[in-house]
């Protein structure tokens, strides 16, 4: 197969050309955390637009999910061999060693290039911005680039503010290199962090360890202080979301769909009305999955391309936030793709519920 490349004096671009997604198959619906929570199906909702979430089973982990979802982009893409793996998670399976290296090999990529990328929920944009570089430098082909969090294993499931919110998946994308002009082309990024706000999201480390004593229950469990990231994260989205869009030359009226991270609807909302773009561009499907991390953007991306709400041509805005503080945006015109198969199934049609 060959390889459209940009020519001699510009680096060639990372094109999207394979996307999937995938999702266990347990669900947790609000009605079930009320069980356990004080709190209500009208209560989640209200402030977060979210029903239900998907959550992993006993004995699995992150890679499993990314496995799933990098095996599925690789037959989006016709492809069997890639020349980079990337996973942006916040939940690897091991501290040491990195994720990624296991997905490839597990998925027959043994002697890829493979590494993680930690920058929370802010993963996947960091890792398409990594992904072009590998190929604008030549060391990479084609890059196999997976978001996946299995937040239920860190989330205290008695914290009512946190357990309400997160879900568990993957999301991944197989990008190669083509020219810059190319539907698909990935580009004009804007990556920014602020570190004085790290303990605004925070969950483990060495930090911790380090300290003398036992750590109580909170501090053994996934923490963020929801109204002071919220507040954040409206603001640095949308100020990503412009300096991308400045760079590009592109107006805000020249955005056809919003697909920001998936952190929960008050949030894409409020981001897609401080841009000035009707809400109804705003890609969403945080209801059906909750916030999935670092998979929330190509999970969002797989359901739109599933449901033919994004069609080959359209122009997006990319952007996320997440815990570090990091944040990114990025733009991409739609190419032509196979319909990827629907990273979970409809309600009632076969799913498993928690007891």
């Amino acid at each position: 197969m060959s390889t459209a490349v940009a020519g001699p004096c510009v680096p060639p671009a990372a094109v999207l050309c394979g996307l999937a997604g995938w999702v266990p198959s347990r669900v947790v619906t609000n009605e079930h955390l009320a069980r356990r929570l004080d709190t209500d199906d009208g209560w989640i909702r209200t402030r977060t637009g979210i029903r239900r979430r998907h959550v992993v089973d006993a004995g699995q982990a992150t890679s499993d999910l990314a496995v799933e979802a990098g095996r599925r982009a690789l037959a989006s893409a016709s492809v069997s061999r890639v020349d980079a793996v990337v996973v942006a998670t916040t939940t690897p399976d091991h501290t040491c060693p990195a994720t990624a290296p296991a997905v490839a090999a597990r998925l027959g990529l043994t002697g890829a290039a493979a590494f993680d990328i930690g920058a929370v929920c802010t993963g996947f944009v960091y890792g398409l911005a990594s992904a072009a570089g590998l190929i604008a430098a030549g060391v990479a082909e084609r890059v196999l680039l997976i978001g996946a969090d299995t937040y239920s294993t860190i989330v205290d499931p008695l914290d009512r503010a946190n357990a309400i919110i997160f879900g568990d998946g993957a999301g991944a994308v197989v990008l190669r290199a083509g020219h810059p002009d190319e539907p698909g082309a990935v580009g004009h990024f804007d990556l920014g962090s602020d570190g004085a706000h790290e303990d605004l999201v925070a969950a483990g480390g060495s930090r911790q360890r380090s300290l003398p004593g036992e750590p109580s229950r909170e501090e053994r469990h996934f923490a963020m202080r929801g109204k002071e990231v919220y507040r954040h994260a409206v603001t640095r989205m949308a100020e990503s979301a412009r300096a991308t869009l400045s760079r590009a030359g592109w107006k805000i009226d020249d955005v056809d769909h919003f697909v920001p991270h998936q952190a929960n609807l008050r949030i894409l909302h409020s981001v897609a009305d401080d841009l000035g773009l009707p809400r109804e561009r705003c890609v969403t499907h945080v209801d059906s999955v909750g916030n999935t991390g670092a998979a929330s953007i190509p999970l969002a991306l797989a359901d739109a391309a599933a449901g033919q709400q994004i069609r080959p041509g359209d122009r997006l805005l990319l952007t996320a936030f997440g815990g570090g503080l990091t944040w990114g945006a990025c733009l991409l015109t739609w190419p032509a793709l196979p319909a990827p198969a629907p990273a979970y199934i409809p309600d009632d049609q076969g799913e498993r519920t928690t007891s």
